[in-house]
């Protein structure tokens, strides 16, 4: 069996799967309890100081993912459509001339968002599949990830 799709990554796209990578982290989780201290910290002594370090701390974070996600998606990759082809060895991705391919037992792990399936290459890199370009096709690529990867690799709920 094989699945073949294209998907374009648009600013959105990238925001959402940064939200995800940034606050499901050490980093984004540490950064929101400093935050939130900072605000409790507030109400308990009354310095306002307190309330604008933890006001600072929770807004800059997602405001700086998003300025960095417009930024990203001028890049050239992100002008044209991705074409994956999801095989039993692996995912093939490829743009004009130039095509990678990922071995399965080499893929780090598969989440979801509510916007999209993610398919970590490493801990870093990933392919974004956003579920409004995958349709009726969704199912399927769902199935292929499951089939493929090791359960506790797969993390994809809420679709479909």
């Amino acid at each position: 069996m094989e699945v073949e799709f294209d998907v374009k990554i648009d600013a959105g796209v990238l925001y959402d799967y940064m939200l995800h990578h940034t606050y499901t982290g050490s980093a984004g989780i540490l950064g929101s309890a400093v935050g939130a201290l900072g605000i409790v910290a507030f109400f308990m002594k009354g310095y306002p100081l307190y309330l604008i370090f933890g006001v600072v701390i929770l807004f800059y974070l997602p405001v700086s993912l998003y300025m960095r996600a417009q930024k990203q998606a001028l890049q050239p990759v992100f002008k044209e459509a991705l074409h994956y082809r999801m095989t039993q060895e692996g995912v093939f991705v490829s743009q004009g001339e130039e095509e990678q391919f990922q071995r399965w037992e080499d893929m780090y792990k598969a989440v979801s968002t509510g916007r999209s399936i993610i398919l970590y290459t490493s801990r870093i890199n990933a392919s974004i599949f956003p579920k409004k370009e995958l349709g009726d096709r969704q199912a399927e690529i769902i199935a292929m990830i499951s089939t493929h990867m090791e359960p506790k690799k797969v993390n994809i709920r809420g679709t479909v």
